[in-house]
């Protein structure tokens, strides 16, 4: 008996140092509780009504490590249905916490959602806002990065601090005033401003002479790019939207809206105050903001012109965007290279060519791709391919290239396969620059063109060291093209990140899908998920 008592106990010991082993590898959890409130904010000088985040504007910043669990309770203290979405950060095999109006049910007014995120596999610099009606005119943005693990080497030396730029432009008016104006079936004015971290002038950035800071600069404004530019500084690129890049000096870089890139910028000038600009792009009239890099020993402000950026120069911007290469040899999440993925070697099995346009139905504005001009269901399209509810959507709505006729009214959802590598043609007849984002999935920018794409234009394309974004620009008159691996499972919005386009109708998903239903492809649905539409009353 005693020695049966020995063999148990010692069974038990194995198993309880099994159970620490397993508690201790488990990924870091990170728990944030953000209640989402009006509050008055004056960024233009005009007191009007912002959309805060615990009282702040911009939002609190989220700073995690690759494969770090994210716990983010959002209290809705509005007046009005709410989400949030995580531009950019992928959320691998789980498009129910995307946060757009596809996947969930917006969060009703004095209630709470947990939102549970993981940057699986992820590094870089990304954003998260309202993906809600019209709120993101009003706030509720804020930075959200992701650190390389200890083990994983980044190819460059530690910065010696890390700066968040978030820009973009602003409207004095609402956010409900600016949906008015919509709805009405008339575009927006043009913004009344540039803001840098929620001002238009004077944010400091602080650093000292001889060391080199990483600034991880994002557009979260509504419609126009932006140059950005530091007075008597390089920028060297590091990274953009997750892959690092090949380091290329510059002297000002276009980024466009709902991107975000990260610039090494060494203080190697005499010790004095200089500015930073920010300045838009493809605008008749320049909007511009300023901010201060400030030399720590600096007694002097300052001065001078602004540095000079470029402002209608399409082909310059053109140029640019084609310098953008991934870093090979870098590692990446993991430690395998980032360039071991060899894109260029692929065949896609599909081909989709999406053409943007703006008509009128019953004589309002509306947005539309491929002729289908987007309307939500009040049943999130998830919901209703997981409870099988019919009626919600059909995968014919839309075609995979443009078709003549007038524009209508639909839910566009386009099908494919789980693994299926695929080609996208964004084709922009318009004479204004958009701008393309896909949720769930990276993509690499295999080429640029002016006026139609044709097949004879993949002779152009980049096969070998394209870099991968989530967010991608498209010339006016013009085409971009973009392979995609469709590795992760899911219903994943494809959208203008030119906010006022998306909400008139420029957005489709995209249904990644295979007739399995394991933990392996996808996760299960969760169990605070709320319901609305045709699938209230479900059971999970």
């Amino acid at each position: 008996m005693g020695k049966e008592t020995s063999i148990v106990h010692l069974f038990l010991g194995f198993l309880a140092c099994l159970s620490v082993l397993v508690v201790k590898a488990e990924d870091p959890y990170r728990y944030f509780t953000w209640t989402v409130t009006y509050g008055t904010i004056s960024p233009l000088g005009v007191p009007q009504q912002g959309i805060l985040i615990n009282g702040h504007f911009p939002g609190p910043q989220i700073d995690c490590v690759t494969n770090d669990n994210v716990i983010v309770t959002v209290i809705n203290k509005l007046d009005q249905p709410f989400l949030i979405t995580w531009n950019g950060v992928k959320q691998r095999k789980n498009s129910w916490q995307d946060g757009v109006l596809g996947t969930n049910c917006p969060i009703p007014p004095q209630t709470s959602y947990q939102y549970k995120l993981q940057a699986k596999d992820q590094i870089g610099t990304f954003t998260y806002f309202p993906s809600t009606l019209m709120h993101k005119a009003s706030g509720g943005f804020g930075g959200f990065n992701i650190y390389s693990r200890d083990m994983i080497p980044v190819p460059y030396a530690p910065p010696a601090a890390d700066y968040t730029l978030l820009v973009g432009d602003w409207y004095k008016s609402s956010h409900k005033a600016l949906q008015r104006t919509l709805d009405s079936g008339n575009a927006l004015a043009f913004p009344d401003g540039i803001l840098i971290n929620g001002r238009p002038q004077s944010t400091s950035f602080v650093g000292d002479r001889g060391k080199t800071y990483k600034f991880r600069i994002s557009n979260v404004g509504l419609s126009t790019s932006f140059n950005f530019r530091i007075q008597g500084h390089k920028l060297k690129l590091v990274e953009m939207e997750g892959s690092h890049t090949v380091q290329q000096v510059y002297e000002s870089l276009d980024i466009h809206v709902g991107q975000s890139v990260a610039v090494l910028v060494t203080l190697n000038q005499a010790p004095k105050d200089y500015f930073i600009v920010a300045s838009t792009r493809f605008t008749k009239r320049i909007l511009t903001a300023t901010g201060i890099l400030h030399y720590s020993t600096s007694r002097t402000k300052a001065s001078g012109p602004l540095p000079i950026g470029p402002t209608y120069h399409v082909h310059w911007s053109l140029k640019q965007a084609r310098t953008f290469r991934m870093n090979l040899t870098a590692s990446a999440a993991r430690p395998n290279p980032q360039g071991s993925f060899h894109y260029g070697t692929i065949k896609p099995v599909r081909t989709f060519v999406l053409a943007n346009s703006a008509s009128r139905i019953n004589k309002k504005l509306r947005y539309a791709v491929n002729r289908i001009s987007y309307v939500n269901p009040d049943t999130p399209l998830k919901l209703a391919d997981y409870f099988n509810i019919p009626g919600v959507f059909n995968l014919k709505t839309i075609q995979d290239k443009p078709t003549p006729g007038p524009t209508v009214f639909g839910t566009s959802v386009i099908g494919a396969a789980l693994h299926d590598f695929v080609e996208i043609i964004f084709q922009n007849y318009e004479n204004t620059i958009q701008s393309w984002h896909l949720d769930g999935n990276d993509f690499w920018v295999v080429g640029y063109g002016n006026k139609q794409w044709t097949p004879a234009m993949r002779q152009k394309y980049n096969l070998y060291d394209a870099a991968t974004r989530y967010t991608v620009q498209v010339y006016p008159n013009s085409w971009t093209a973009i392979y995609v691996p469709l590795d992760n499972k899911g219903m994943w919005n494809l959208r203008s990140a030119i906010w006022p386009r998306q909400y008139l109708g420029q957005q489709l998903y995209l249904r990644v899908w295979n007739n399995e239903r394991s933990l392996f492809t996808e996760y299960d649905i969760p169990k605070n998920a709320l319901l609305c539409g045709k699938a209230k009353g479900q059971h999970i």
